[in-house]
């Protein structure tokens, strides 16, 4: 019989993470972008041991050194891309062609680098994906989404959820999802009609307005129809951006279960855009200052609207996983130190 839904709970506030961020922001341009690594464990930290499900938090183990060399292979990747495309065309392609080529590789060691090194109640995730499937998935996909010029875009999405939730584990437990293409082609469709009815009433009011008039229109009232326009086209899209947002988490965590427990997600449109919007006013009105506390408030929001509905106790879940552990010993999985992520 299945339990009380467990809410997730979300602790941190804008004030405590307010001289977290403004440190690592000094120190990091101080140290030439090398504090970024420890940055990263200190931002981690604070937003994971302020996450709760249940009256326990989660943690994250992932180490500075193990993240900066993870940081200095992509940087110097595109360096040496960005240079060679410049002065040798033809190796900066041969460049590109072999990141584009190992990408999958890296993909799935800063998978494996970010579960292990994430825990819930002393137990570890982790990820068992497999790197033929990542060529497929990261790389095969995405080519033939781009020769079916994006047609084939929903359904690469839908793969690469599934390959990530389908790979993840806890414990010994594992993630599964079970959304189909379908699904997100819906979510896809109705976004594309959001942004088309957009930009045609945009271009009509436009047509409507300046009609035969452009010609004769100063050359300042033209710029500034055209600034006008694209703050409005920015608003539109906080409009939309939203949506697809909120559609997206909610079709992936009301279709991800762990082991029989189910999860569930309930983020509204609405919500989620006036939380967007609102940051970004305050952000540009505090000239950055507001950017800790604008990531505290889309973090709750995006948290608090989670849920785990539990097929049995959660203590018994978690009392059996680190039975099975300890007796395996499978817990000891290996770590990669290369974690992408920026």
């Amino acid at each position: 019989m299945q339990n009380q839904e467990q809410r997730f709970s979300f602790t941190g506030t804008g004030s405590e993470y307010f001289r977290i961020w403004i440190v690592n922001l000094i120190l990091t341009i101080l140290t030439l972008g090398i504090y970024s690594a420890w940055a990263k464990v200190r931002r981690m930290q604070y937003f994971y041991r302020n996450t709760h499900l249940h009256e326990a938090s989660f943690d994250y183990h992932g180490t500075a050194v193990a993240i900066l060399k993870g940081r200095l292979i992509a940087v110097g990747l595109f360096a040496a891309y960005s240079i060679t495309l410049r002065l040798l065309p033809p190796l900066g392609l041969t460049i590109a062609l072999f990141i584009a080529l190992i990408m999958p590789y890296l993909l799935v060691l800063s998978f494996r680098f970010r579960l292990y090194n994430s825990s819930y109640r002393g137990l570890r995730f982790s990820f068992v994906g497999s790197v033929k499937s990542a060529y497929f998935t990261f790389l095969a996909l995405p080519v033939f989404t781009l020769f079916t010029l994006y047609l084939l875009a929903p359904f690469t999405h839908q793969r690469i959820k599934a390959y990530q939730h389908n790979n993840s584990r806890f414990g010994l437990s594992n993630f599964s999802f079970n959304a189909g293409a379908g699904s997100f082609y819906k979510i896809y469709f109705f976004t594309l009609i959001q942004l088309v009815l957009v930009v045609s009433l945009f271009a009509y009011a436009a047509y409507s307005m300046f009609k035969g008039k452009m010609a004769h229109m100063p050359r300042e009232a033209i710029v500034g129809f055209v600034l006008i326009a694209y703050l409005l086209l920015i608003i539109a899209s906080l409009l939309i951006v939203p949506y697809f947002i909120s559609r997206i988490q909610n079709l992936i965590w009301n279709h991800t279960e762990l082991g029989d427990h189910r999860f569930s997600s309930s983020l509204s449109a609405r919500g989620l855009a006036w939380i967007i919007f609102s940051n970004l006013i305050l952000i540009v009105l505090t000239l950055g200052l507001f950017k800790p506390f604008a990531d505290i408030r889309l973090a709750r929001y995006k948290i608090e609207h989670m849920a785990l509905l539990p097929a049995d106790s959660i203590e018994n879940f978690i009392a059996s996983e680190q039975q099975q552990i300890a007796a395996t010993g499978t817990e000891t999985a290996e770590i990669f130190d290369l974690d992408i992520g920026f």
